[in-house]
């Protein structure tokens, strides 16, 4: 891992964790009257999902830069030029190391072995391409999935103001929610399935080895099967809101907590 590569994961870890200890609480009293009547430990996640919120954007949107503008990765897509990609690959590693510190200061609140190994295999998977520079198309095309955590995160802020389910607000961000999920998450599979398939026998993807394969191959499955479970909930939720079949059961048919946390899927 080159110097850059190093103070951006190292620069965006302490940026993340301002945001979360400072910046966010002074924003959110100002904009928010009702962020300080919250208890504590739903403080601590109101500021943990508007940092998850800023990266997301952050994230999302160079990503979709880098694949409409670095012709240099569109063109090879396992080998090709990673700087852009690596750079943004590291602001999100950053995130992730500053989500795994607050997970541990907090772990009675907020503690999820499952998101802890979540983020340990994002860590890994991604430690391939800062290091060897590899699949960087494919690492960029799965970070749009971040696209949709704003709105997942915005449904939370929400319910933790107690505005009702029925509110014209809540449910155009539900509705939101749903479609944004399905265009970066489900939408996007048979696209990026087409691209794996063609690099198959080529000898770029000979060259990766087999310890990159494997890991590249087996965390898609693993992680495309979650969204489309993920995505059944959501879809099952809104559809229940949008009919006012749901009423307060809602709450149960939709993912919990820590679903709506690993669908914000920090490895996509």
């Amino acid at each position: 891992m080159e110097t850059r590569e190093l103070t951006v994961v190292a620069g965006s870890f302490v940026g993340f964790q301002l945001l979360f200890s400072v910046a966010s609480p002074r924003l959110s009293s100002a904009i928010t009257p009702g962020y300080g009547r919250l208890p504590p430990n739903k403080l601590i996640e109101w500021n943990s999902r508007l940092v998850s919120t800023v990266h997301a954007l952050i994230v999302g949107l160079f990503c979709l830069y880098i694949l409409w503008f670095d012709d240099a990765v569109n063109a090879n897509p396992v080998w090709g030029d990673p700087n852009l990609v690596k750079l943004n690959v590291a602001i999100t590693c950053g995130y992730l190391l500053y989500d795994l510190v607050l997970l541990a200061c907090n772990w009675s609140t907020m503690g999820d072995s499952f998101f802890v190994c979540h983020h340990l295999a994002a860590l890994y998977a991604y430690g391939y391409v800062l290091t060897r520079g590899v699949l960087p198309y494919f690492a960029n095309f799965r970070l749009i999935s971040e696209l949709s955590t704003p709105f997942v995160n915005q449904r939370w802020f929400f319910e933790a103001l107690k505005y009702p389910r029925s509110h014209q607000m809540v449910v155009l961000n539900g509705v939101a929610m749903a479609v944004v999920f399905f265009v970066v998450r489900i939408a996007v599979m048979p696209s990026y399935w087409v691209s794996v398939f063609a690099t198959f026998g080529t000898p770029e993807f000979e060259r990766l080895g087999l310890g990159a394969q494997v890991a590249w191959i087996t965390s898609c499955i693993a992680l495309d099967i979650l969204n489309t479970i993920w995505m059944y909930k959501i879809a099952r939720g809104c559809y229940k809101v949008l009919t006012g079949r749901g009423g307060r059961k809602v709450e149960a048919e939709k993912p919990s907590c820590a679903e709506e946390k690993h669908a914000n899927n920090h490895t996509d």
